[in-house]
This record gives structure tokens, sequence and C-alpha cells, in this order.
């Protein structure tokens, strides 16, 4: 298993090749407040510069603590912050569906994502153009995530580069550790920070467990069942059915 300092340092090189292959400029992501945007916006910072980062708390009947962990983050990276409250947005988009909205709590919640980064590309847009380079949106996810298909289409997958999605929970963990990132952060309860439930709660597995089982290693089979049901019935996440004349 390759040393956590290994994988840092390769991970900045693949950012910082990528960009100067492509003539790119800078980055910008949402800041959740939880480890894997922390962690993403401190590689992204290390690799291009703080003044080539920004930072987006994009809220949605959001948790305040949440506000303070990506205020923390973005002070000690010293990277900018900005504010974009989605709730008005959101609500309005809700109570202008004529649906009763008890068929739609899981559609409700997706939603949140997907105007997320909506919100995100528009900001890479507008400051590609205001700076005279290309801004690209980091995705966020980490391996265990995307195994069970723990996210939203057409939300958090969408994205220009990944450096967290062949790490594990624990390693992206190990990897906040290693950069020094706040701890708070680094070892908060993973959320989505839309449903007011845990990751694991929502899952019914955890992500230790998932890790095993991405790895090999030994699972009590109940969950061992639980966590591949998942990773199969996801698969429509991934592969796009496309007809071929």
């Amino acid at each position: 298993m390759k040393k956590i300092e290994t994988i840092h340092d390769e991970i900045i090189k693949f950012i910082q090749d990528y960009y100067h292959n492509n003539n790119l400029k800078g980055a910008i992501l949402g800041i959740s407040g939880g480890k894997d945007s922390a962690v993403v916006a401190g590689l992204f910072t290390e690799a291009l510069g703080k003044e080539n980062v920004i930072g987006m708390w994009l809220p949605c009947h959001s948790k305040e603590e949440d506000y303070y962990d990506a205020k923390l983050l973005s002070d000690f990276l010293g990277i900018d912050l900005i504010e974009y409250d989605l709730t008005n947005i959101y609500d309005e988009f809700v109570d202008n569906i004529q649906v009763d909205n008890k068929f739609l709590v899981d559609a409700n919640i997706n939603i949140k994502p997907r105007l997320r980064m909506s919100t995100l590309y528009y900001h890479a847009a507008m400051y590609s153009k205001l700076n005279n380079g290309v801004y690209l949106v980091p995705g966020t996810s980490n391996k265990c995530e995307l195994y069970v298909g723990y996210f939203t289409k057409g939300g958090d997958n969408v994205s220009d580069i990944q450096v967290l999605a062949d790490l594990t929970v624990d390693e992206v963990i190990n990897l906040g550790e290693y950069m020094g990132l706040p701890k708070e952060v680094i070892f908060k309860t993973p959320d989505d920070g839309l449903s007011g439930k845990s990751d694991e709660d929502k899952l019914g597995v955890t992500y230790k467990d998932i890790a095993k089982v991405i790895n090999g290693e030994e699972v009590e089979e109940e969950i061992k069942n639980k966590i591949l049901k998942l990773h199969t019935n996801n698969q429509h996440k991934f592969n796009i059915p496309t007809y071929k004349k």
C-alpha cells in the first residue's frame, strides 16, 4: 500500500500536470464543511496557489455549524469563500411543482445538489471570463461513495477533474491529517448536509465495511451482500445505455 505522503505528492503533480498541459488557470468548488471538500480544496490550493482557488458555501436549509466549518477551512487555507444562499430558489422550485410532496422526499433532496452544481458551473464560467483563464470544478466524491453509488445524477457526480475517486474514506482522512487540515473538519461525522441524517445512517452500512469489500477483506455476509446490492443497483448512475445504429 502506498504511503500517504506519496499519494499526496502524486495528486499534486497530477493536478499541476493537467493544468499545465491544458493551459488552465483555477478551480472553484463547493465547501460543505466536511472532510472531502476540505481535502480537495487543500490539494488544489497547494497545487495552484491560494489565489487561484475559490470556495463556495451554498446553503440550502443547511446547518449553521457547517458554515462555521467551511469558514474555518477557507480561513486556514487562505482562499476566498463566496456565499450564495439557494434556500429561496429551492423553496420556490418545490412550491411550484404541483405534486403531493410526501411522494417527493428523495426527489426534493436531489434538487439541492443539482442546484449547487449549476451554481458552481455558472461561477466557474464567470471567473474564467473575469480572470482570463479557465476555472474547473473539481469533484469531491471518494471511492467508498462511488462504489455504492452514493451521489446524485447531475449533481455531485458532475465535475471536471477527480482527485479522491480512488481513495477510501480512511485514506481521505489520513491525507487530511498529513496536510494538517483542521481536525474539526477532517473527523466530522460525514453527512450530506441535506437530509439531516449521517451518510452511514442513510446507507445502512459503514464506510469501513465498504472499504473492506472493495479491498476483498472479510466482512459479515449480510453486510457484504447489502453493500454489493447497493453497488449493483446503482450501476445505472455510471453507465448510460446508448443506442447505436
